[in-house]
Parts: structure tokens; sequence; C-alpha cells
């Protein structure tokens, strides 16, 4: 085992919101993956190298939240950068860029489906 996490789903209330809001702060594509209970969205992710990925759910039984388990999104070469547009794409900054020592920065922010989701860069 390689990585302690293989995928992570974030649960949105609207999809469509909630892709623009990920592809704009993070500078990607999600790629659309329809699922016939609803709308899934996939992160990029190295599936030829056993990449860990993710995606965006909007089903039945999936509820955004700000309280429970973190997960941490690759905050690219610079945290600074993805922070900066998380308040014009719809987003609420709860934790700046942090210092973490030898372990590079991080960040928190409320998307626009209200989870709690943090950043981490080694810049």
């Amino acid at each position: 085992m390689s990585h302690a996490i293989s995928w992570f789903e974030i649960p949105v209330t609207n999809y469509k919101r909630a892709k623009e809001f990920y592809n704009t702060v993070l500078e990607i594509e999600i790629k659309d993956s329809p699922m016939p209970e609803g709308n899934y969205g996939m992160f990029p992710y190295d599936d030829d190298n056993n990449g860990v990925g993710g995606g965006l759910v909007e089903m039945p039984g999936y509820s955004p939240s700000a309280e429970g388990v973190t997960v941490y999104l690759n905050g690219g070469n610079d945290l600074s950068t993805p922070l900066e547009k998380i308040i014009t794409a719809g987003g609420k900054i709860v934790m700046p860029k942090t210092d973490i020592g030898e372990n590079g920065f991080m960040a928190q922010f409320i998307d626009t489906e209200g989870n709690k989701i943090a950043l981490h860069s080694w810049n």
C-alpha cells in the first residue's frame, strides 16, 4: 500500500456550481462521470500509477458538511494561488495559509456547498 487513501468523495448539493468552484480554485478540469442516481465528477488523477483520486458527488444520501473528516487537496506549487480564488469563486477561507514547519503549508476553506476542505502545499 503506497497511500493511506485511494479515493475520496466530496458531497455537493449543486454539482454544476461545485464543479465550477473546484475547476476555478484548483485550475483543473473535473471530468463528468454521470451515474444513474445523480451527478458525479472526477478530479484529475494518475490512474496508471495508482494515484489517489476523488470526485464530486450529488446523489441521495450524500450531504455536505463542515464537520467530520477533513480532506486535504493539493494546493499546487504555492498555496497562495488557489487561496486568492476561493472568495471570488464563492467560498470562504476559515484558516489562512499557515506554516506547518517541515511539512509545508496548509489552509482550510468552506466550499460553495458547505464542506470544510483543506489545501496543502510545500510553499
